[in-house]
């Protein structure tokens, strides 16, 4: 089976290219499940209820969040309600949402995912590795497919996570540096790794940020509203795909969608649906 991840999803750009997009690459690339971080989609912080029904509307199976989970205070209705969207594991146990879930593929194969904090040049959160080992004793053995969205700064963080999950889980996919990774593999015991697989929005950007203000910001130490740039819209992601019965990864490779990409996708969608 096949497996889409889609990195970090910023502000309204981010949004359009993931509601245009989705429905084609779910038909052109024969997917199974589409997993999606959305903690940047409401104004490039954070998630509101509409959102999360749009993104859902248009294919997303399952959403990770990251540290602006709880950024917009109308989510906790969501975090607390529906079994597709997580928090990060490493969160305190008080804290809104779930830590994991499971949901049913295309193919009726569960897939369990969640997501963690990475703690180097991060705000504080608990262990991640120990956040880890609890989730999965937690997770139902029949949910053999199991993704982790690992949602870090520093890339020697990630790759640790990658090593220490390895065989454990299908893949360990990092978030949060918007900046695509040239560093996709299958780890020796199975599992697939990537330390940030991009962001999804607009790329004429400082990381999705209009550039002239964190320019003007960096110049003068005047503080500045960092705006969710426009132009340039990329969707950027991974795909792994997945032996089923083992739950082990075969492959992974990094997908990039532009804005010239939308035209053949929205026809391709459009064909399903006639």
């Amino acid at each position: 089976m096949r497996i889409l991840f889609i990195g970090d999803i910023v502000g309204k750009p981010g949004r359009e290219m993931v509601c245009r997009a989705v429905p084609g690459l779910i038909r052109r690339e024969q997917l199974d499940l589409v997993l999606a971080n959305a903690e940047n989609a409401a104004g490039g912080s954070g998630l509101t209820p509409a959102i999360y029904r749009e993104l859902i509307g248009e294919g997303v199976d399952g959403i990770t969040l990251g540290d602006h989970v709880y950024r917009r205070r109308e989510i906790y209705s969501i975090l607390e309600d529906r079994s597709n969207i997580v928090k990060p594991a490493n969160l305190p146990p008080e804290s809104v949402g779930r830590e994991w879930a499971v949901v049913t593929a295309r193919n009726g194969v569960q897939v369990a995912f969640f997501c963690l904090l990475g703690r180097l040049f991060m705000q504080p959160a608990d262990h991640p590795w120990h956040a880890a080992d609890r989730v999965l004793g937690q997770v139902p053995d029949d949910a053999r497919i199991r993704f982790v969205d690992f949602h870090a700064e520093a890339t020697s963080e990630m790759q640790l996570m990658g090593r220490y999950l390895d065989g454990r889980v299908t893949a360990v996919l990092g978030t949060h540096t918007h900046v695509p990774t040239a560093d996709e593999c299958i780890l020796p015991e199975g599992t697939a790794f990537q330390c940030d697989v991009g962001m999804t929005g607009p790329f004429h950007s400082i990381i999705g940020r209009r550039v002239d203000r964190v320019l003007e910001t960096t110049l003068t130490s005047l503080p500045k509203k960092f705006e969710v740039a426009t132009g340039d819209g990329r969707l950027c992601g991974s795909i792994v795909d997945v032996d089923e019965k083992s739950g082990k990864a075969i492959a992974i490779g990094r997908l990039t969608v532009t804005e010239r990409d939308l035209p053949e996708l929205e026809k391709l969608a459009s064909t399903s649906h006639a």
